[in-house]
């Protein structure tokens, strides 16, 4: 039997749980892993928005009982997990947040833990910054913990260099993951797309120069503008409405029509060409196999090119020679 090559896609759980009901949850979970899905990401505040009580943890919770009904699952994903960002009490978002302090760290990660049923996490990430902490004391803290790899969410490039260069003095892991909000179009300087809730939440090009630097990898999150690329029904969101992403449109619309793509499987293939790790946060298996399929897109050299180069500022990203 021939085996299935595992994807570059990342299936994200936010809203498992909350507006994607559990079997729904379910049944995306076991396409994912049947089409040679690995990595999960979730957080331990999803999602606190959408949870009748204001608190989040029904993502892990839902996951943890997908993982205990499949035996043997667990030895075919990975998974990833946030913390930092769950609200102290319902309502108290963003003022008062569980943070990164070490002790907070420790109890966070550990009702993860119990929330998902299992003994270690592949991937542990802090969700955002928190400067009222130092970063060396959350690296510590991370130290101890039964995750095989750490990442960072939404933080400027010189505080993950400050934790980095501290976990190296000291003999810890240091982060080697990056999880960014990115896509084909560029937001206006000095804007925020929806969703992007921390200044430095969008991918730069310092940002993605640091990662590749340092053999980073780097999570794009929100890649598909919650299906704006395709649904008419979905507009384009304002703070991508100038010019340059004008051209790019354009640029895009022609080679979805080369390949016979839809724009959003383009976008996943151009991300995956720069380096980028896309991550779906559909709630539909026709979703869930359209971001397949466009991951297993290959672009010429060319069409990347034409992509990359048509608002005549083509990100010269490291990631295109390595």
């Amino acid at each position: 039997m021939t085996e299935t090559r595992q994807s570059p896609l990342v299936l994200g759980a936010m809203m498992f749980g909350t507006t994607v009901d559990e079997d729904t949850s379910f049944a995306l979970l076991d396409r994912f892993v049947e089409r040679g899905g690995a990595w999960i990401d979730t957080a331990d505040c999803y999602a606190f928005w959408a949870a009748g009580d204001g608190r989040g943890g029904a993502s892990e919770r839902v996951l943890g009982r997908w993982l205990a009904a499949r035996p043997g699952v667990r030895e075919r994903v990975r998974i990833a997990t946030k913390l930092g960002a769950e609200p102290l009490e319902p309502g108290s978002w963003p003022a008062r947040r569980e943070g990164l302090g070490a002790a907070a760290v420790r109890h966070a990660f550990a009702g993860s833990l119990d929330r998902l049923g299992i003994d270690r996490v592949d991937l542990l990430w802090l969700h955002q910054e928190d400067r009222s902490v130092p970063i060396e004391e959350t690296v510590d803290a991370l130290a101890g913990l039964a995750a095989d790899r750490f990442g960072v969410s939404n933080h400027p490039a010189w505080l993950v260099e400050r934790g980095r260069a501290h976990a190296l003095r000291t003999g810890a892991r240091p982060f080697d993951a990056l999880q960014l909000n990115a896509t084909y179009l560029r937001p206006r300087p000095g804007t925020l797309p929806p969703g992007v809730e921390h200044r430095f939440g969008v991918l730069s090009d310092e940002q993605a120069d640091y990662a590749a630097e340092h053999g980073m990898d780097v999570w794009a999150y929100t890649p598909l503008l919650s299906g704006a690329y395709d649904n008419p029904a979905k507009e384009i969101p304002p703070v991508y409405d100038h010019p340059g992403n004008a051209a790019r449109l354009r640029a895009l619309d022609a080679v979805a029509a080369e390949t016979g793509a839809a724009r959003g499987q383009v976008v996943l293939a151009w991300l995956l060409s720069r380096g980028l790790r896309p991550m779906l946060g559909g709630s539909k298996p026709h979703q869930l196999d359209a971001a397949l399929d466009g991951v297993e897109l290959e672009l010429s050299v060319e069409q990347v090119e034409r992509l990359s180069a048509a608002d005549r500022f083509a990100w010269a990203s490291p990631y295109a020679e390595r």
